[in-house]
């Protein structure tokens, strides 16, 4: 179900006592991916596209330049218009931070410049106030996607180990190849649902050639799609955990979240 957008607020003269300023932030975390959805919901919130930073980084680099300078034009703005109130607006949670801990220190330094949070989709929408009850919110849906993080790390390392185990380092064939996937994806971006798709789509390979995979089956790629899209980091570091354990190298470790100082 795509996610509903809150109406664009109407223009606010900033020079008036309680006025809205909007500070903007999109990210993606590879090159391959795209900024321009997250920047027009940004822009269709009513945020001028100067007061945008985006950027294309992974979440797992500690530092993320156009990250930290939305926060100091938030800071700077609050101190010199200390009267309105200042947010701080990014399309959806994840677009924050890796783990709880680096969510919840950037609440806290949120909270001690008395600047709000916004997000436009996922779990929370709307304005997040970090002084009210929303902390407690915030809070559970950081723990939830740093939890959902980690099971798509350790389900991927269970495929590689078992797939290892019987000698097909590559990985079982699936059923849905990348090449039926794409079809999925560009047809069910034309509207089709997956029930017209599934009679068009053929297994390539296996016991079952030539047949039509199972609705299930494709609901299940899509499903692990979306996860490898909203968690890239985590496929990679069991891909990087999983090549150390076979190497007897020891992991390198995920940076550690930063306190609310160092934002």
């Amino acid at each position: 179900m795509a996610a509903r957008h809150p109406a664009p607020p109407a223009p606010i003269d900033p020079d008036l006592p309680g006025a809205n300023i909007r500070i903007g932030y999109a990210r993606c975390s590879t090159l391959g991916q795209e900024l321009d959805s997250q920047l027009d919901a940004l822009a269709g919130h009513g945020i001028p596209r100067d007061k945008i930073f985006s950027e294309k980084i992974s979440t797992r680099v500690r530092v993320r330049p156009r990250f930290e300078e939305a926060l100091l034009s938030a800071r700077e703005v609050k101190a010199h218009a200390p009267h309105c109130r200042v947010i701080f607006t990014v399309y959806e949670m994840k677009r924050l931070g890796r783990d709880a801990a680096e969510l919840t220190a950037l609440a806290d330094h949120l909270t001690a410049h008395g600047l709000i949070l916004e997000m436009l989709a996922g779990p929370l929408p709307g304005i997040y106030d970090p002084t009210g009850p929303g902390k407690l919110l915030f809070a559970f849906f950081a723990a939830m996607a740093e939890t959902e993080r980690e099971n798509i790390r350790e389900s991927t390392l269970e495929g590689l180990d078992t797939a290892a185990r019987k000698g097909k380092h590559g990985g079982r064939p699936p059923v849905i190849t990348d090449d039926m996937l794409h079809t999925v994806l560009r047809r069910r971006a034309g509207g089709e649902s997956v029930e017209q798709i599934q009679p068009d789509l053929f297994i390539p390979t296996g016991k079952r050639k030539g047949y039509n995979p199972s609705a299930a089956s494709i609901y299940r790629a899509l499903t692990e799609h979306a996860k490898r899209e909203a968690y890239p980091e985590a496929v990679e570091q069991a891909h990087a955990d999983f090549a150390a354990s076979r190497t007897g190298a020891v992991p390198e470790p995920r940076p550690a979240a930063p306190d609310s100082a160092s934002l």
